[in-house]
């Protein structure tokens, strides 16, 4: 499926069905500790990335862990 998705803030055009071909495309391993996915505003558990499909329009937030200060 070909949709328009916004991430972190940022319209994209992709080419996924679920948040784990999102994060995977997106360069982001989702084995890596301390990354967390909303979508569209709810907190979606690690479990069930594989299963949660995007829809047209839908809204995902990744939050992953840098170093820094």
């Amino acid at each position: 499926m070909v949709a328009t998705v916004r991430i972190n803030g940022e319209d994209r055009r992709l080419e996924v069905g679920t948040l784990i071909e999102l994060l995977r495309a997106e360069g982001v391993d989702p084995k890596r500790r301390g990354v967390a996915v909303a979508l569209n505003g709810t907190v979606v558990r690690r479990g069930d990335w594989p299963a949660a499909a995007l829809s047209p329009g839908d809204e995902v937030e990744i939050v992953k862990p840098f170093a820094g200060g």
